[in-house]
C-alpha cells in the first residue's frame, strides 16, 4: 500500500493498492471479469493473479468495493474498470449501485474502458483508445491525469466539483458533444433523467437501464437497448444487429434500419423503427394509437415507422 503525491487529504487517507505491469493487461478492474456468467472462469476468474504480480483481479475489485484506490503503474488494456461501481446479483452482491474508488493509470488504455461503469473515476496519464465506455471526461483534479467519471453517475448525483469537458449538464438533460465514440451510454440508468449525446455511438446504448431517456443524434452499434427494464432509447440513424436483444420493457426508436437479428430473445417492451429484420416470433404489427402518440411525443412522423412485436 502506498499514498499518491498531490492528492487531496480525503484521497491521500485511502488505501491504495499498486499493479506494475511489463505490458497491457485486459480487463483489470472489471467488476464482470469479463462476462464470468458467460464462460465460467474459462477466460478469466476473480482468483487469477495479474501477470507479473502477487495480486489477482479479485483483488483489485473488491479493493475498490471497500473505498480503496487501486494505481496501475504500465498501459492497461481493454475493458478497463467495465461495470465499476456495480454490486453484481451473479457474485453475491445487491444489484444495485456502490460507492467505488478510483483508478489511476500512469501510461494509456485500450479500447473500451468503463463500459457499463456507473461509479467511481479514471485518471489516465497516457492516451485513451476509442470507444470509450459510459463515460466522459471532466477537469482533472491531479496534475499529470486526465479525469473520468460515468455518465450514469453524473445524472443521478449530480457532476458535483468537477467540470464537465465537452458536455453541459442542465437540471436531469446531459448533453454530450465531446467528438468521442461510446459503448453503453446511459447503462444501468435508473433514474428520471435524460443523455442526449451527438454524433455515432457504438455498442450496447442503454443497457441495463430501467428508467430515463438516452437520445443519440447518429447512428448505433450492435445490441442496442440490450437487456432493457424501461426507460426510452432513441437512436435518430440506424442500429446495428441485435437490437433489443433480451429486453423486458421500455421503448426503443430508431429512426432508421434497426438491422439484422432484431428483438432476439424479447420478452417485453416497445420497439418501433422504419425497418428491421426480427427474429421470429417477433414480427412486423401495425402501429397503434398509443404507438402513434408516442412517436408524435418524440417529433417523429408515424406514417413511416413499423412496430415489431
Amino acid at each position: 500500500m502506498f499514498k499518491l503525491f498531490g492528492k487531496s487529504k480525503e484521497k491521500s487517507d485511502r488505501d491504495v493498492l499498486e499493479v506494475e505491469l511489463q505490458k497491457p493487461v485486459d480487463c483489470l478492474c472489471d467488476f464482470t471479469y469479463n462476462f464470468h456468467w458467460q464462460h465460467k472462469g474459462e477466460k478469466l476468474d476473480p482468483s487469477w493473479k495479474i501477470p507479473d504480480n502477487n495480486q489477482t483481479f479479485g483483488d483489485l475489485v473488491e479493493h475498490l468495493k471497500n473505498g480503496g484506490d487501486v494505481h496501475i503503474k504500465g498501459d492497461a488494456g481493454h475493458r478497463l474498470c467495465s461495470s465499476m461501481g456495480a454490486d453484481l446479483k451473479y457474485f453475491g452482491g445487491t444489484g444495485e449501485n456502490i460507492p467505488v474508488g478510483d483508478v489511476y493509470v500512469d501510461g494509456s488504455v485500450d479500447t473500451r474502458m468503463g463500459i457499463s461503469m456507473v461509479g467511481g473515476s479514471i485518471y489516465v496519464k497516457g492516451k485513451v483508445k476509442e470507444p470509450v465506455g459510459n463515460l466522459v471526461e471532466v477537469k482533472s483534479d491531479e496534475n499529470g491525469y486526465k479525469k473520468f467519471i460515468s455518465i450514469t453517475d453524473i445524472l443521478k448525483n449530480g457532476s458535483g466539483q468537477d467540470k464537465l469537458i465537452g458536455c453541459q449538464l442542465t437540471g436531469k438533460k446531459l448533453i454530450i458533444d465531446d467528438g468521442t465514440v461510446k459503448d453503453t451510454v446511459g447503462a444501468r440508468l435508473d433514474v428520471d433523467a435524460e443523455v442526449f449525446m451527438r454524433g455515432n455511438v457504438d455498442l450496447s446504448t442503454g443497457i441495463l437501464m430501467k428508467k430515463g431517456r438516452v437520445r443519440i443524434n447518429g447512428n448505433a452499434g450492435k445490441n442496442t437497448g440490450a437487456l432493457l427494464n424501461g426507460g426510452t432509447i432513441i437512436i435518430n440513424g440506424d442500429a446495428d444487429d441485435f437490437t433489443a436483444i433480451d429486453m423486458k420493457s421500455g421503448i426503443i426508436i430508431i429512426n432508421g434500419n434497426a438491422g439484422k437479428f432484431l428483438a432476439a430473445n424479447k420478452k417485453g417492451g416497445t420497439v418501433l423503427a422504419k425497418k428491421g429484420t426480427p427474429i421470429p416470433p417477433v414480427s412486423q404489427k401495425p402501429l397503434q394509437k398509443s404507438d402513434r402518440m408516442i412517436l408524435l411525443e418524440q417529433g417523429f412522423n408515424p406514417e413511416k415507422f413499423i412496430k415489431f412485436e
